[in-house]
């Protein structure tokens, strides 16, 4: 049976936040607001809490995990960012987008994509998600919560806790946070492509 926390959307409540990042730290698989839909995430390195998110989603080994991170300094620790990169980057995060980078030897082997060696990497402009990942203090290896057989993020907390409470460890209801999943862009190419069109918008990236 998972926790189920209230988490005011704008000023995080310190205890609950706190007591999430405990959560995470002991393997916990969680359910989390971001600023374009609710993300299901776990630690960084727990091979066990991603095999599990894999079963939740129904995923293969071949699904890429997305780091959820502070802010630029943390995406430069896991990915390689040039001039140019970092300049997209910094105009564009906070914001709903994922970016797909070239790896650092920080990442774990197994998340990286099996030919390629990216990740992807975003900075959502959430202050829950924020509040966590600050204290926390490195990023949450995360993908959008889309159930098996289904296009659309689930959106609704109350649901999710019907439908996934006995498979996660806690649900943060954050309130309605959207429908819609990131804008991907791809940036390990001689210029940035848009693979996926979601809420953020894809225009400045269009070449």
């Amino acid at each position: 049976m998972s926790q189920f926390f209230q988490i005011h959307p704008v000023t995080p409540q310190k205890r609950l936040i706190n007591q999430a990042v405990d959560i995470l730290r002991r393997g916990g698989v969680i359910v989390y607001p971001t600023d374009s839909a609710y993300a299901i995430g776990c630690h960084l390195g727990d091979k066990q809490a991603a095999d599990r998110i894999k079963r939740i989603r129904k995923l293969d080994d071949k699904h890429n995990f997305t780091l959820v991170c502070r802010d630029l300094s943390d995406i430069g620790v896991f990915a390689k960012v040039d001039n140019t990169h970092f300049r997209l980057l910094k105009t564009f995060t906070p914001g709903p987008y994922t970016f797909i980078l070239d790896a650092t030897s920080e990442v774990p082997r197994r998340l990286l994509h099996p030919k390629r060696k990216t990740i992807g990497m975003r900075v959502p402009d959430n202050a829950i998600v924020q509040a966590l990942l600050e204290a926390l203090g490195e990023p949450i290896m995360s993908s959008t919560l889309i159930l098996p057989g289904e296009e659309d993020p689930m959106t609704d907390p109350e649901e999710i806790r019907e439908r996934l409470e006995h498979e996660l460890d806690l649900i943060i209801d954050g309130g309605f946070c959207g429908l819609e999943a990131t804008t991907v862009v791809n940036m390990t190419g001689p210029a940035p492509e848009v693979t996926r069109v979601g809420k953020g918008d894809p225009e400045p990236f269009r070449v």
